[in-house]
């Protein structure tokens, strides 16, 4: 049998620029490392770690620790204080041991304490937002915010940060990223009785012990409001075995939300949202950011990812008031169940709408009256072309236009292979659609294919500016690219849609 290769075709409107970030393996956070307690069978070895330490003559310690400062200091934002703070958490193990000197508490710290390139594997997936400083531009310049996901050892994602200016020209730079990066003071967040209502029912756990500890909880509450009405609940008569279980969902759905604050003297591209709580233990991915109009005229950064702890995935809500303090929390319902969630920027009808992909496979509109609980979701393009043969999702929050809704979308077809395409929405209705593309916007040049993962091209988020649809994406899930396209020669070379 002879088969002849045909030219692989997109639309031929998106343009490439010369614009790419690549991983840094310099950056790297320190995490606090437990000998022995890295792997699911656990032997601390702490003590005799700490006995080590404790039997090193003075001037030894004193030698090792200059050498750690000069290495660190620059390395590491605040350092010392990290090291201390380290050496705090093993506290217990060096109670009985007298005195410890300043040198010494540093070396305990450094000994409990690994780096972790958040970069080491790959950098990909970004969206880009309008930058909350928007100083010192010229005329038709625009300073964008760039959420990234790096990828560590062991497939470990974090959320990162770059900036870039746009210009007329086109024209898109990234700025130079700053060294060292640091994570978040992390503080719990406050629920409420609905919300954890609803993610429980998810979970399938609306028992009478769950309902006895709901009924005494406020409508608002906070976690020592929660241990309290835990523990007046306990008292009833429930099976142990369900209440252990219970009170485990429990715990870890509350722990699923919390603030993440940033210091004041760190620029944005330093920030690393780094998993915190059991549910994203095994990953943050897919951050896509948007800039989110409240009905009242109030502006937020709002982003949805997924949060990964080995087994499940979980989608999940980020706000921020500046790009510097995220509160986390996690969405409920029956829509809020796959990756790749992504927000309209405002509301429509009254109501908060999201892109899902709710059956694994097609992409829908969500709706929800709160932005948290998503209860219903209308298919709106299944996968149906060559290029999307095994799935359909978007690449991005909606971005509006005096056309309609534009929505970049991916497809997966043969070999893996991911493209990115383009769907047009009605504005007052987004479960219609009025146009397509129907040939790809970008896939993968030969220059593209290889990479972390191969013959990948995505974004997580578009922007719009001055006609021009910038479009940062991911190559092979190994470095970033970046591409544009006149926003009206796409919408013309859409396909109109039947009802």
């Amino acid at each position: 049998m002879t088969i002849s290769a045909a030219p692989r075709r997109d639309v031929g409107l998106a343009h490439r620029v010369d614009a790419t970030l690549h991983p840094d393996p310099a950056r790297v956070l320190p995490q606090l490392f437990l000998p022995g307690e890295e792997f699911e069978v656990t032997r601390s070895r702490s003590d005799g770690v700490i006995r080590r330490i404790l039997a090193l003559p003075e001037d030894e310690v004193e030698v090792l620790v200059g050498d750690l400062l000069a290495h660190g200091t620059t390395r590491h934002y605040q350092y010392t204080e990290m090291l201390l703070k380290h050496a705090a958490t093993v506290r217990a193990h060096i109670s009985n041991a007298g005195e410890v000197s300043a040198a010494r508490q540093l070396l305990i710290g450094a000994s409990f304490t690994a780096e972790v390139a958040v970069e080491g594997g790959a950098l990909c997936n970004p969206s880009a937002v309008p930058h909350p400083d928007q100083s010192g531009l010229a005329d038709g310049e625009l300073r964008l915010a760039v959420s990234v996901r790096g990828i560590a050892e062991g497939h470990i994602s974090s959320i990162g940060f770059a900036t870039a200016v746009v210009r007329p020209g086109p024209e898109w730079e990234f700025e130079p990223r700053t060294l060292p990066i640091t994570s978040p003071t992390v503080t719990e967040a406050s629920w409420s009785r609905e919300h954890l209502r609803r993610v429980l029912d998810d979970f399938d756990r609306l028992d009478e012990f769950a309902y006895a500890v709901l009924d005494r909880l406020d409508a608002k509450f906070s976690r020592k409001k929660f241990d309290t009405a835990l523990a007046k609940a306990q008292i009833g008569p429930y099976g142990s075995r369900r209440v252990i279980e219970t009170t485990a969902v429990m715990h870890t759905v509350l722990l699923s939300g919390y603030v993440a604050t940033f210091p004041p003297d760190v620029t944005l591209d330093q920030q690393v949202l780094f998993p915190h709580s059991p549910e994203e233990s095994k990953g943050i991915e897919d951050a896509r950011f948007v800039l989110f109009t409240d009905g009242d005229g109030t502006q937020s950064y709002r982003a949805t990812y997924t949060a990964y702890d080995g087994r499940a995935i979980a989608p999940r809500l980020i706000i921020s008031p500046d790009l510097r303090s995220f509160r986390t929390q996690r969405f409920a319902g029956a829509a809020a169940v796959n990756k790749g969630m992504a927000l309209f920027p405002r509301l429509i009808h009254g109501r908060h709408l999201a892109l899902c992909r709710s059956d694994g496979e097609t992409t829908s509109v969500a709706s929800s009256a709160d932005g948290v609980v998503w209860d219903s979701a209308v298919a709106i393009h299944p996968p149906d072309l060559d290029w999307e043969l095994l799935q359909v999702g978007n690449c991005g929050p909606p971005l509006e236009t005096e056309h309609g809704w534009l929505v970049l979308t991916h497809g997966v077809g043969p070999m893996r292979t991911y493209s990115i395409g383009a769907l047009l929405l009605d504005l007052r209705n987004p479960a219609r659609v009025l146009r397509r593309l129907t040939t790809p916007l970008l896939r993968p040049l030969p220059s593209e294919t290889e990479g972390y993962v191969p013959h990948v091209v995505y974004s997580c988020g578009g922007i719009i500016h001055n006609g021009v649809l910038w479009i940062p994406y991911g190559i092979g899930d190994a470095r970033i690219g970046v591409a544009w396209v006149d926003v009206d020669a796409l919408v013309e070379r859409m396909e109109p849609v039947r009802a």
